[in-house]
């Protein structure tokens, strides 16, 4: 890779938190839910219900299979300087833009409904949308640095 621009950073690092919360919160509970709620990073069935959980398993396990590859694809194949790389980052973005907007929905459409007690929301309306903006400017950044992509 020849002299990154300051927006290689700002996709990179947070790109590797994403990836280690990923694996902490979401890997972990793909495999052992239960561990997962013990962690603190899901919601247990007397929270969300038992179709919550199945939702939020849902995401889990997806993130293990598809996400969190593409992601580390993305990162590394970035880091290399890789055509692959800015493919497989920039679909990685799109899906940190589509996954929160996904959970804000379900939170905001399951408020107020039988078994439904995830309590104080404050913590998903701020860094959800957050998480996405960083991930819209990311794809930004990819398009337009990249000729194939940008056309």
């Amino acid at each position: 890779m020849t002299n990154p621009d300051r927006g290689f950073w700002v996709v990179q690092i947070p790109g590797w938190f994403l990836l280690v919360y990923l694996i902490y919160a979401q890997a972990i509970p793909a495999i052992d839910y239960e561990l997962g709620v013990a962690m603190g990073t899901q919601e247990s069935a007397d929270q969300i219900t038992s179709v919550g959980v199945a939702f939020w398993y849902g995401f889990a396990f997806g993130d293990l299979v598809v996400y969190i590859p593409i992601l580390l694809a993305g990162l590394l194949g970035l880091c290399l300087g890789r055509r692959w790389g800015r493919v497989s980052m920039s679909a990685a973005l799109g899906i940190t833009i589509y996954w929160p907007c996904v959970s804000l929905t379900a939170v905001f459409k399951a408020r107020g409904a039988p078994g439904w007690d995830i309590g104080d929301e404050t913590a998903y309306w701020i860094v959800l949308p957050l998480i996405s903006l960083w991930a819209l400017w990311g794809l930004w950044h990819q398009v337009k640095g990249d000729r194939f992509l940008a056309h």
